[in-house]
This record gives C-alpha cells, structure tokens and sequence, in this order.
C-alpha cells in the first residue's frame, strides 16, 4: 500500500483564514479605539477633579482662587497658577477662565491633531458642576453631567 500524506496548506484554506482574520480586525480596531478615546477622557476628568482641590487649597491659603494664567508655577496662594497646561497624555489642553475672586472655570480642550478631536470638551467649576459638551471641542451647546 501506498500511503501518501500532503502537508500544508492549500491556497483556498489561507485565504480564508486571511479573510477571518480581516472581519476580526474591522471589527475590533473601531472598538478599540473607542475604549482609548473613553479612557483618556476618564484621565482628563481625574486630571480636572486634581486642579479643583488644588484651587479649594488656593482658597484656604489665600481667601481666593488662582486667577493668573493655568501654566503658572504653583505657590500656594492666589498670586500663582495651577502649574500645568496640558493633561498627563497630551491629548487634552487646560485653560483657566471666567475667573474671579470666588470663581472659576477649567477648561479641557481636546489638544488640535489628537485621537480627542471631534469627542468634546469638559469644564469644572467651583461650584462642584462638572459639564462634558460631547462634540463641541470648543465648550459651546448642550452639555451633560460626567
């Protein structure tokens, strides 16, 4: 007897794993990058809740909240900023505004040529209200609570 076995694969069988494994990318890479968009919205959030008790310290300290510029140095009081600019992962940028003795207004913009564009701004105020304008990078329309 003659037993003669063919290993390998034939052309049809590649192809068609190639093609599982397509479906399998298109469907999983739009999903995927869903989850880093909400992530790193949930670090901006984290982020901004951080810059929040730094100015409630501010405001024990100075009997008023940093009003200068969100980019200047720290010191403790009034007199300075928050620090920072920009969030740990670059995706958002911080702006500090309608500002005033007992106000404020923070401010996270999706930073321009980042995966964040198009998803939203999000704004904390003193006042505890904590707003995400879903698809206006520029904080204008509706809003909702995060």
């Amino acid at each position: 007897m003659n037993s003669h076995h063919i290993r390998g694969f034939s052309l049809i069988e590649l192809m068609v794993a190639v093609v599982i494994v397509g479906i399998l990318a298109a469907v999983a890479v739009p999903s995927y990058r869903s989850h880093v968009i909400k992530g790193s919205r949930a670090a901006a959030q984290t982020e901004l809740m951080q810059l929040a008790s730094v100015q409630e310290k501010i405001y024990l300290n100075s009997s008023a909240y940093a009003c200068n510029a969100i980019a200047t140095a720290y010191n403790g009081s009034s007199t300075g900023g928050l620090g920072v600019s920009a969030s740990n992962d670059g995706k958002y940028t911080f702006t500090l505004s309608a500002c005033a003795t007992n106000t404020y207004s923070i401010k996270a913009a999706p930073t321009t040529g980042t995966t964040q564009v198009g998803n939203g701004c999000l704004v904390i105020q003193e006042n505890g209200l904590r707003q995400w304008f879903e698809g206006s990078d520029n904080c204008t329309g509706t809003a909702t609570a995060w």
